[in-house]
């Protein structure tokens, strides 16, 4: 039978912060996972300006990765900037996707790890949403 803790003590505060972990890890493993996509994409002969683009966008999601684990301080602002890299990466490739393209880039379900790309970003910007939200909500207690 688990033991009723105080709200202060060292014990509740553990507790509350194991589902925000969670969701951390998770938003970790989801930015790692898209910055290894458009890593691949530039070793495999994607370059130019969205080349450029895509190495950018690895190294930020690797940063922003370890930020997500090892920060406290400014959680709220990690997971923030987390979501705001995973959602215009994704933004960009839907707008790639339709006839228009993207500053002139045009995009198609058919190239390689597309579909890929769309799933783990979509799932991604959930995630991030949820721990932006955990956080913030941990932030006012």
């Amino acid at each position: 039978m688990p033991t009723e803790r105080r709200a202060g003590s060292p014990g509740a505060r553990i507790l509350r912060w194991r589902p925000l972990l969670l969701w951390r890890v998770v938003g970790a493993l989801f930015l790692l996972t898209m910055g290894e996509i458009h890593l691949y994409l530039v070793l495999t002969g994607t370059g130019g300006l969205l080349g450029a683009s895509f190495v950018v966008n690895a190294a930020g999601s690797l940063v922003l990765a370890i930020a997500l684990i090892v920060t406290r301080a400014r959680l709220l602002l990690t997971s923030a900037l987390s979501l705001l890299l995973m959602l215009g990466t994704l933004l960009a490739l839907v707008i790639a996707l339709t006839p228009a393209g993207l500053v002139g880039l045009r995009s198609s379900l058919s190239y390689q790890l597309a579909p890929t790309a769309l799933i783990v970003e979509s799932i991604g910007v959930i995630v991030l949403a949820a721990t932006t939200l955990l956080a913030f909500r941990e932030r006012d207690r």
